[in-house]
């Protein structure tokens, strides 16, 4: 598909998105409160959104409290911690969600923070820096394992070679942990 010169393909960019989240959210929050508020009552009300940040900061407490000593270990262990900062991660953004009053968010943090469906969270998480970092590497430009010319690469069945001539070497480990 062609399209006219000086067009640019738009993209959803994320200042944009939290941008309106910020305009809709509150406002979603308010009908679902009044909604909630018209069902049992005002005081149900009040008093179910405050038993819900409490709940919300126990949770918290424990979930995190669970994330940071993963952290520990894996740090002790020398593995590289990445399933545990992601679990860090959502945990957060979870609890800052439950701690805001309101039953949209309430929802949207006990789904971050509960162990069972955390795994989902954190493979949204890894998808979003995965694009991310895609779109970086395509912004910049890639480097090969070479660094020479891809016209110049010894193509083989195994991917690209080290030519003979470099006596350059990098020691490293590599750690499977599927």
């Amino acid at each position: 598909m062609t399209t006219a010169p000086g067009a640019r393909r738009r993209r959803l960019r994320p200042t944009r998105v939290a941008a309106v989240a910020l305009l809709l959210v509150p406002i979603l929050e308010i009908m679902v409160m009044v909604a909630v508020g018209q069902a049992i009552g005002g005081w149900w009300t009040f008093l179910l959104v405050i038993a819900t940040s409490a709940l919300g900061a126990w949770i918290v407490t424990r979930e995190g409290g669970r994330a940071w000593r993963a952290l520990g270990q894996a740090l002790r262990e020398g593995r590289m911690p990445a399933r545990e900062l992601a679990d860090g991660i959502v945990v957060l953004v979870g609890g800052t969600l439950l701690l805001i009053p309101g039953f949209i968010t309430d929802v949207a943090g006990l789904l971050l923070v509960l162990p069972f469906t955390r795994p989902i969270a954190r493979a949204l998480l890894a998808s979003v820096i995965g694009r991310h970092l895609l779109a970086q590497v395509e912004v910049f430009g890639a480097t090969t394992v070479t660094d020479r010319p891809t016209w110049e690469q010894q193509e083989t069945p195994h991917g690209p070679q080290r030519s003979e001539s470099s006596t350059e070497v990098v020691e490293g480990e590599i750690i499977d942990e599927d």
